[in-house]
């Protein structure tokens, strides 16, 4: 009796621990019957600021295109069908917008669907500190009401040179339409 207690305690505790972590785990790829895990994993933070009209001091991204009944200046109705936005935002590598910059994300996102509010996304994160130097990118769908979202990591350059991989976004805060951050999780599993 000692001993399954013993081991039932041994199995709560790594429970406990297992489910501690703060941060996303890495996901695993099977490939042909076997686990492929990442060969590099990073957490950056980009922060989006769109224009309105009125910040145009401290905007990092603007609409660009807009359906008839939209501007360029507002984001059109509920689900911002058809709206195009161009960015170019800083990347940090904690949650701070005022944190040093590691580079830039840039690239565009276009709301693509009437009824539900999603984006399409295609952008790089370029880098310039010391270090990483070179660009990721990155393309696909994203489900803005999903927690987490997965679009594909499909190049790079420099030390990210033919890079592949997923990216997990995950929207950490936003305010209103002017201004959004994403947490985006990067996961390489083809490193050169």
């Amino acid at each position: 009796m000692a001993c399954l207690k013993s081991i039932l305690a041994l199995f709560l505790l790594f429970l406990i621990i297992s489910g501690s972590d703060s941060m996303p785990r890495s996901k695993t790829v099977r490939r042909g019957g076997r686990i492929i895990k990442p060969c590099k994993r990073m957490v950056l933070y980009f922060h989006d600021i769109i224009y309105n009209g009125k910040n145009a001091k401290n905007a990092t991204s603007s609409i660009v295109g807009a359906p008839a009944w939209g501007n360029k200046t507002i984001l059109a109705g509920q689900s911002h069908f058809g709206d195009v936005v161009i960015f170019d935002d800083p990347i940090t590598l904690d949650n701070n917008l005022h944190s040093t910059p590691v580079g830039r994300a840039q690239g565009f996102y276009i709301y693509d669907k009437k009824d539900v509010f999603t984006s399409w996304l295609g952008f790089s994160f370029v880098f310039n500190s010391t270090e990483h130097k070179g660009s990721l990118n990155f393309a696909g769908a994203d489900p803005l009401m999903n927690k987490t979202r997965d679009i594909s990591v499909i190049g790079g350059t420099g030390d990210f040179f033919m890079a592949r991989g997923i990216a997990t976004l995950m929207t950490d805060a936003f305010e209103g339409e002017v201004y959004f951050r994403l947490c985006v999780d990067i996961k390489l599993y083809e490193c050169w």
